[in-house]
This record gives C-alpha cells, sequence and structure tokens, in this order.
C-alpha cells in the first residue's frame, strides 16, 4: 500500500501546530480567546464526522479526526486555567449551528447539509480571535498558526488528488486553509506594522522616577490600558520586589504577570489612586475610578493584587492618604477593601479567598 507524502506532512503539520500551541499555552506564551476553541472543540468533532459520511474512504478524514482529539485537548487545557464565565451569544449561537448539524445527521439522516451548517460556521467562529490579534498580535504569536496554515494546504492537495474539486470534498478544508492563513497573515502584519494611535500618555521623571501621565482625558470607568505581560509562575519572580523587579503584578497564588516592555510597567502606586485594575475576560485592564485629566499621573493601588504574606513596600506616593507603608489586600481598613471589592478592582483569587473565609 502505497502511503500519500501529501498525507503524511499534512498530518504531521496539524499535530505539530497542536503541540507547538500547547507547548506556548502551558508556558503563557499565548492568550487564546476560549470562544473560539470553545466552538472549534465542538465544530471539528461533528465536522470529522460528517466529512467522513459525505466523503466515505477520504484519507484526509484522518486529519480531521486527529485535530478534533487535539482541538478538545487543547480547550481543556484552557479551561482549567480559566474562571468559568456564562456563553456569549456567539458561542451559544455557533454551539446551536453544532447541534443543529447533528440533528440533520443523525435523525434526518442529511450528511451533507449537516457538513455545510459546520462549515459556515467555522469563519464565525474565527471572528472571536481576528478582534483579539487585531487588538494585540502578541496574545497568537506562536509558529502553530503557520503550521496549521501549511497543514491544510497539504489536506487541500491530499483532497484535490483523492477526488474532483467539489463543495461537499473540498468547502471546509478551503475555509479552514482561509480562516489559518488569516491569523497567521495578520500576526506576521501586526509585528511590522503595529497600530498606530495618538499618544494617551506621557512619560516623566518624577521622584520617584519615570511615571505615566495622561496626555488626554479618561472618563471613569473608562478602559486605559491593557496589563500585557507574560504569565509566569511564583518560582521565577525575583524577592524583594523592588526597583527594576518591580514590574510583576501577582494574578493567582502562584502566578504573576511579568513585564511587558510597555507603559503598563511604568505606572506606579498610589494610596489614593485615580485607576485600578479589573480582570475580565479580555485580559487584566487598568481602568479610570474617577475623570482623569491630561496632566495627572496614573496610578493604582498595588494592595488590590498582593495576596503574599509579608510583603511590604515602602510608599512614597505623596498623597494625603499615603499610608507609608504598602502591605497586601488584608492590610487595607475593610471599608476600602469593601468599596475595592464593590467595584471589582481586586484580583479574583483574592475574592475568593475573601468569600471562603467569610
Amino acid at each position: 500500500m502505497q502511503v500519500d507524502p501529501w498525507l503524511i506532512g499534512a498530518i504531521a503539520l496539524a499535530a505539530g501546530g497542536y503541540a507547538t500551541y500547547l507547548l506556548a499555552l502551558t508556558r503563557n506564551l499565548v492568550e487564546p480567546n476560549r470562544t473560539s476553541w470553545l466552538i472549534w472543540a465542538a465544530a471539528t468533532g461533528v465536522e470529522a464526522g460528517t466529512y467522513a459520511a459525505v466523503n466515505p474512504d477520504a484519507p484526509q478524514a484522518i486529519v480531521f479526526a486527529l485535530s478534533t482529539v487535539a482541538c478538545v485537548v487543547v480547550t481543556a487545557a484552557m479551561w482549567r486555567r480559566s474562571r468559568w464565565r456564562a456563553p456569549d451569544p456567539l458561542e451559544i449561537a455557533c454551539l446551536v449551528a453544532c447541534l443543529g448539524a447533528i440533528t440533520l445527521w443523525v435523525f434526518f439522516r442529511q450528511a451533507f447539509w449537516a457538513h455545510m451548517l459546520v462549515v459556515a460556521a467555522v469563519p464565525v467562529s474565527f471572528w472571536p480571535t481576528w478582534a483579539s490579534v487585531r487588538e494585540d498580535a502578541g496574545r497568537e504569536r506562536t509558529p502553530a498558526w503557520g503550521l496549521w496554515t501549511l497543514g491544510d494546504f497539504a489536506t487541500l492537495v491530499v483532497a484535490t488528488r483523492a477526488a474532483p474539486i467539489g463543495l461537499e470534498e473540498h468547502g471546509y478544508v478551503f475555509v479552514e486553509l482561509v480562516c489559518h492563513a488569516s491569523v497567521w497573515l495578520m500576526i506576521g502584519l501586526g509585528s511590522i506594522l503595529p497600530r498606530r494611535r495618538a499618544a494617551a500618555f506621557a512619560v516623566r521623571d518624577t521622584h520617584l522616577g519615570r511615571a505615566v501621565f495622561a496626555a488626554e482625558p479618561f472618563a471613569e470607568g473608562q478602559a486605559i490600558t491593557r496589563f500585557s505581560g507574560r504569565r509566569v509562575g511564583a518560582g521565577r519572580v525575583r524577592w524583594p520586589l523592588e526597583g527594576a523587579d518591580d514590574r510583576f503584578v501577582q494574578v493567582a497564588p502562584d502566578a504573576y504577570l511579568g513585564p511587558s516592555g510597555r507603559i503598563d510597567d511604568l505606572i506606579n502606586h498610589s494610596c489614593d489612586p485615580n485607576a485600578g485594575l479589573r480582570f475580565t475576560p479580555a485580559g487584566v485592564l487598568l481602568v479610570a475610578i474617577r475623570p482623569i485629566q491630561p496632566g495627572e499621573e496614573i496610578a493604582w493601588d498595588y494592595s488590590t493584587t498582593v495576596g503574599e504574606a509579608g510583603w511590604r513596600m515602602a510608599c512614597r506616593c505623596g498623597s494625603a492618604k499615603c499610608r507609608g507603608v504598602v502591605e497586601g489586600f488584608t492590610s487595607l481598613p475593610e471599608d476600602r477593601r469593601r468599596w475595592f471589592e464593590e467595584q471589582g478592582l481586586v484580583a479574583p483569587y483574592l475574592q475568593e479567598r475573601a468569600a471562603q473565609a467569610a
């Protein structure tokens, strides 16, 4: 039996892509979009089955079966690392499409239309990832997208060599190729052509060193910037956190956001802050907690993320409410802790600790 080298290449590239992505995920080098991966995990299983039903004995079905298993593994790893939230309308719509495809296939024996329904859902499922990469290409900067694109091309060659070009044989493969290639292209363009916007900040020297000042007004509740450092384990953080090492933000009992090399590294602490960190599905956002005028220094209270016992930092913020020494979240007065919690400006793991202690 002669083995098609294109098929071997497609399998190797697909497997390599998933292995590379899973490695990047475990090392916190990517910020995958949960919506897209949840849909892909559901859709690939349906697609693998309907494709095999529409195209019996098609060799490329092996690639789709492999992708099904890999998608489920990556999605499970991702969801273990994130907090539960209710599905959004896009997730629900695409999952309903997958359930509809299963219904058409199993109960009405309409494998072709079930297959086409999933094909139509694929580009919709990529929309959250496209939006995420457009905002910050670094969230998905991994060779996996290139490997998947090349794997899709090899799969398309296998499908073309095995059967005449047709919608049922080539539709899904072509759509996957275009979607993967588009993300790969966006990552590349995002690296060499960063998005430009009017300067919202100014960096100046102060008595504390470099500090970030508003160059435009920010309304209360407005997102100022996103903290974009890589997530690192506690073992990689050098103690004490001071000087150049004071660039880590604790996000879990054993995890921190490391330095990003961007503006968020320079935002100082204040005991009377005008901003705070809000943990959202889109990332860790710095939001204004009152109106901020141009020329005003932007600062947040470091205590709202710190749960390390014994952590202390001398404070010279200069505000009338300066505490002199900044410590962990539990060191704040009860009314102040409650206010931060009500505003959603406390690291989730600290909120969970407080709920367990109550």
